[in-house]
């Protein structure tokens, strides 16, 4: 009886892992990530130039914003 727990308890491990894998991959959301850095990067550069840039700094503010809120969303649906 003993053996049969030990293979049932192996089975939930590697379910309960297989299901944390695949609810990372799912999650995960790598190139909205790298946009949002590259778009942080973006706002660092407007913070150093020159400060007249016609409104872009908010732009890449609201961009910023909105990356933010669909990697949100994304990790909730």
């Amino acid at each position: 009886m003993s053996r049969f727990v030990s293979k049932q308890k192996l089975l939930v491990g590697v379910l309960v892992i297989s299901s944390l894998g695949i609810g990372y991959a799912m999650g995960a959301q790598p190139r909205m990530d790298a946009a949002l850095a590259l778009l942080q990067n973006a706002r660092a550069e407007f913070e150093a130039a020159v400060p007249n840039k016609g409104g872009h700094r908010e732009r890449v503010d609201r961009a910023i914003v909105q990356v933010r809120e669909r990697i949100a969303f994304a990790a909730t649906h």
